[in-house]
């Protein structure tokens, strides 16, 4: 991997590409949780496995859930989609 620092810009919503090479080295995937820290002004990006407990804010369900579809098998992943298709149908009826 390159030893030169890589710079990016930000985005006007905040957002960074992380490079696929660093993406790779790292094991991060697309729908992988990653943690944010903030520490003597260095922001870093680390690849999690689960959230921490009790984290129930909105990203970090979404990630969990996200995470989770990723290691469902095909045909439970199609059921889920169907039930969640259902609900969206029944939420514009109403």
């Amino acid at each position: 991997m390159n030893k030169k620092p890589l710079y990016k810009l930000i985005d006007g919503k905040g957002r960074v590409l992380i490079p696929k090479e660093l993406r790779t080295a790292s094991g991060m995937d697309y729908g992988d949780i990653v943690r944010l820290g903030l520490s003597n002004g260095t922001v870093s990006v680390q690849k999690v496995d689960i959230i921490e407990i009790g984290d129930q804010s909105p990203e970090a369900v979404e990630a969990y859930v996200r995470a989770a579809f990723k290691t469902m098998p095909d045909d439970t992943r199609l059921s889920l989609i169907s039930d969640l298709t259902a609900l969206l149908q029944q939420k514009k009826e109403v």
